[in-house]
């Protein structure tokens, strides 16, 4: 919600809101910036909703009872999702880039905005993770961008159905797991999304994409493994900071060297998506790959929030079973031990998940490493809390790995700082909760003085 307040603010739009992480106090800087740039801000009580001529926009976590609700159906005001007023500015633009996967979707598209934004483009951007290259002491929190360009570029959620609003001018699919849907809506879901495209964008390394591109032989394709797609691989090398590849166009065979600041092989692949839709919209191959490799990443994905006492923390957005398997798969590349804490991003999403959730941590960590788990994420409503962590952690430790459910985040805490020794390396996985920077930062804190006995 919050980039989408930014553009329409910067776009002359009158923006006022509430939330109820405001209500409880939470997340302060971020409702602080909000008000700087102009946000009129109001508790959820109802109080800000005034007038019939106001457009109430919610996400889709806001129920019907919440009284804003409540009070904009009694006066009739025109009512829309995020979802529908977002599709309604990526279609109306004259040039649009819809980013849609399982996993990648923040990333991708903070990768294009660069390159876009570096080659003079000036395209308007909706991302839901803050872009790093974008932070400034006026944009603490980076996740939009307003340009003048005429390209609208934004990520495009399955989760709720959504996507199915979208016909952008040109589609990227990273790939297609499990997540909140069953496979078949997936499918179906994604295969819409790229029907409606001018020009699809596609990656041919996840099995369920490959599918799609098939049946759309006019895609554009990217591959870290099949020299046939229209930009490929070769030589890539992985370091704990970030990875280097030869990045091959197969229409002139041109080769191009990029040094990406983004740890894990993974981000090759999205960088490949990226560079085909920005050369789709006319961004020169080589200068494309020139400007990504000045990207400097998007807040939250495998990002490393510093070194205390020889021990790394990292904190990262990984949240279902792709992007688990994802950030374990570069992690386990170097030597250390992983002290996962996995905070799940709900209870909904963890019983239609169990058992890929479970299979990702037994596949992914090592004999060594050692999970823990919180109760799920949950800031109030209705929702089935009867299945939590110790779900996972049960069928985690029948694999033959080191998993524990604690009450809570702070118990997760007090264990890590009881076990953590120099060498190790601390991440902080989960969704939904922008608290859980806050708590990985604190935690670097507490285990520098806990390990220098200070």
């Amino acid at each position: 919600m919050l980039p989408l307040a930014m553009i329409l603010k910067e776009s002359g739009a009158s923006v006022e809101g509430s939330d109820r992480s405001l209500d409880q106090g939470r997340l302060a800087a971020k409702f602080a910036s909000l008000e700087k740039q102009g946000v009129v801000l109001h508790p959820q009580d109802g109080s800000g909703v005034r007038r019939s001529d106001q457009i109430v926009v919610a996400s889709a976590a806001v129920e019907e009872t919440v009284p804003d609700i409540a009070r904009a159906n009694a006066l009739g005001c025109m009512r829309l999702t995020r979802a529908e007023l977002l599709a309604q500015l990526v279609n109306a633009a004259p040039r649009s880039i819809g980013v849609a996967g399982t996993s990648g979707k923040s990333t991708t598209t903070g990768m294009i905005a660069w390159i876009l934004h570096s080659l003079g483009f000036h395209p308007t951007v909706m991302n839901g993770a803050v872009m790093t290259n974008f932070l400034t002491p006026d944009a603490p929190f980076a996740s939009a961008l307003v340009g003048s360009g005429g390209i609208f570029v934004s990520e495009v959620d399955e989760s709720d159905g959504s996507i199915a609003r979208y016909s952008p001018t040109i589609a990227v699919l990273n790939n297609i797991s499990l997540d909140h849907k069953s496979m078949e809506e997936l499918r179906a879901l994604f295969g819409g999304f790229i029907a409606r495209a001018q020009t699809a964008v596609i990656n041919l390394d996840n099995d369920e994409a490959r599918r799609i591109a098939e049946a759309n032989p006019a895609a554009r394709t990217f591959s870290l493994h099949n020299p046939a797609a229209d930009l490929s691989v070769r030589d890539v090398t992985a370091t704990m900071d970030g990875v280097s590849c030869t990045v091959v166009e197969r229409a002139t065979g041109a080769q191009e060297r990029l040094s990406l600041g983004a740890p894990g092989r993974y981000n090759v692949s999205n960088a490949l998506g990226a560079l085909l839709a920005a050369m789709a919209v006319g961004a020169p191959f080589a200068e494309a790959v020139t400007a990504l490799s000045t990207y400097r990443g998007v807040r939250r994905r495998l990002e490393r929030v510093g070194d205390a006492a020889g021990v790394t923390v990292f904190d990262d957005f990984a949240h279902n079973p792709d992007k688990i398997s994802a950030s374990l798969a570069a992690l386990t590349e170097f030597r250390g031990r992983l002290i996962v804490m996995f905070q799940p991003h709900g209870f909904g999403p963890l019983r239609l998940m169990k058992q890929e959730l479970t299979d990702a941590f037994v596949n992914g960590l090592r004999a060594e490493d050692l999970l823990l788990m919180p109760e799920p994420v949950y800031f109030g409503g209705t929702v089935d809390r009867s299945v939590g962590s110790s779900a996972i952690v049960d069928g985690v430790t029948a694999g033959g790995r080191n998993a524990r459910a604690l009450a809570s985040r702070e118990a997760c805490a007090d264990a890590i700082l009881l076990d953590v020794r120099p060498g190790d390396r601390v991440v902080v996985m989960g969704a939904r909760d922008d608290t859980l920077t806050e708590f990985a930062t604190n935690l670097l804190t507490r285990i520098g003085a806990a390990l220098s006995g200070t």
